[in-house]
C-alpha cells in the first residue's frame, strides 16, 4: 500500500527528539502569542465599551482585532520559521536518513541551522526557492489532472480533482523534500537542484500520490482527533476571558491542533516521504520528456530554470 517505513520515521522522531522539542516549544509559543493577543484585545475591547449604553460589547471586536495582529506577525517571520525550524529539522533528519552520527542537546539545532545557513546564505532564498517549488508542484498536479480529462470513464474527472485537491494538502511536505534533495546532493546551485527533484518527482508520480495521499489523511485524521481533545480545555480557558468571546474558542483549538501537527506529525510524514523519494528515484536521471512538459505548463519551473541558469553565470564570473 505504501513504500516507507512507519516505525524507522517514529525512530528518527526519537534520535532528533532535540529538534522535535524545538519545533514544539517555537509552535506552542505561537499558539500562546495568539492566547495571549486575542485574550488582551478582548480586555481591551471591553474597557473602551465598558461604560457605554451595552458595556463590554466590544469585547468581541477588541478579540478578533487581537488574533488579526498576532497572525500578521506570523505571517511575517514565515521565511524564518522555514529557515532555522523546518529546514534545518529536514538537515538533522537527513543525517538520520543516511546513518551519519547526529548530535545531541542543543548541538543537534546548531548544527542543521548551520547546514542550512551554508546551502542558502540568506532567508529569502530558501524562501523564494520554496516557493517556486509549491508553484510547480501545483503545475504537475493540474498537468496530471488534464492528462486524464479526455478519458471517458464515468466519473473519473471528479475524482482526479478530489485526488488533486487532497495532495495539494500534502505538498508542504513534497517541497520539504525536494530542499532535502538538494541538502543531500550538495552543491552550490539550490536553483538547478530543485529542478533536478522536481523533474525525479513528476516522473515518478504515481508512487508519490499513493504515499502523499495516504499520509495526508492520516495526518490530518490525527489533527483533527487532537482537535477534538484540545476543543474543551480551549472553551474553558476563553470562557476566563471578559466579554463574550467564547466563539474564539473554535478557532484557537483550530490554532492548537494545526501547532501540534507541525511540531509533532509534520516531521514524521516529511521522514516518511524521503524514504519514498531517495528510494525510488535512486539511479534516475530527469527524463527529457517531463521536464520539457513542465517547461510549457509551469511559468515558475521557467522561472527556476531561469534563476539556475543565472545562479551558474555568476558563479562562472566569481
Amino acid at each position: 500500500m505504501w513504500d516507507f517505513d512507519l516505525g524507522k520515521a517514529l525512530s528518527a522522531m526519537r534520535q532528533t527528539l532535540p529538534f522535535v522539542l524545538f519545533r514544539m516549544a517555537i509552535y506552542f509559543a505561537i499558539t500562546l502569542a495568539y492566547i495571549l493577543g486575542t485574550g488582551v484585545g478582548a480586555g481591551v475591547g471591553y474597557g473602551v465599551t465598558a461604560f457605554g449604553d451595552n458595556p463590554g460589547s466590544g469585547a468581541g471586536l477588541g478579540a478578533m482585532i487581537g488574533f488579526g495582529a498576532v497572525g500578521a506577525v506570523v505571517y511575517w517571520v514565515r521565511e524564518y520559521l522555514l529557515y532555522l525550524v523546518k529546514a534545518a529539522h529536514i538537515s538533522a533528519l537527513l543525517d538520520v536518513f543516511e546513518g551519519k552520527p547526529v548530535a545531541g542537546g542543543q548541538s543537534q539545532v546548531t548544527h542543521a541551522q548551520q547546514v542550512i545557513k551554508e546551502n542558502f546564505k540568506e532567508a529569502s532564498i530558501l524562501f523564494g526557492v520554496d516557493q517556486l517549488v509549491k508553484g510547480v508542484l501545483g503545475a504537475i498536479n493540474r498537468l496530471l489532472l488534464a492528462l486524464t480529462s479526455w478519458l471517458p470513464i464515468p466519473g473519473l474527472q471528479n475524482l482526479m480533482a478530489f485526488i488533486t485537491r487532497v495532495v495539494e494538502m500534502s505538498l508542504t511536505y513534497v517541497d520539504e523534500i525536494i530542499i532535502a534533495y538538494h541538502l543531500r546532493t550538495g552543491g552550490d546551485n539550490p536553483w538547478q537542484s530543485c529542478k533536478t527533484a522536481l523533474v525525479l518527482y513528476a516522473q515518478n508520480y504515481k508512487t508519490f500520490l499513493r504515499n502523499a495521499l495516504f499520509l495526508t489523511l492520516f495526518m490530518y485524521l490525527l489533527a483533527f482527533l487532537v482537535f477534538l481533545v484540545v476543543l474543551g480545555p480551549v472553551a474553558g480557558l476563553m470562557s476566563m476571558f471578559p466579554g463574550q468571546v467564547g466563539g474564539f474558542s473554535f478557532i484557537v483549538a483550530l490554532v492548537l491542533a494545526w501547532s501540534i501537527k507541525a511540531a509533532l506529525l509534520e516531521p514524521v510524514a516529511i521522514y516518511a516521504l524521503m524514504q519514498v523519494f531517495f528510494k525510488v528515484t535512486e539511479g534516475q536521471q530527469p527524463n527529457p520528456e517531463w521536464e520539457a512538459k513542465l517547461d510549457q505548463a509551469s511559468d515558475k519551473f521557467r522561472e527556476l530554470k531561469d534563476q539556475a541558469l543565472s545562479h551558474l553565470g555568476g558563479a562562472k564570473t566569481s
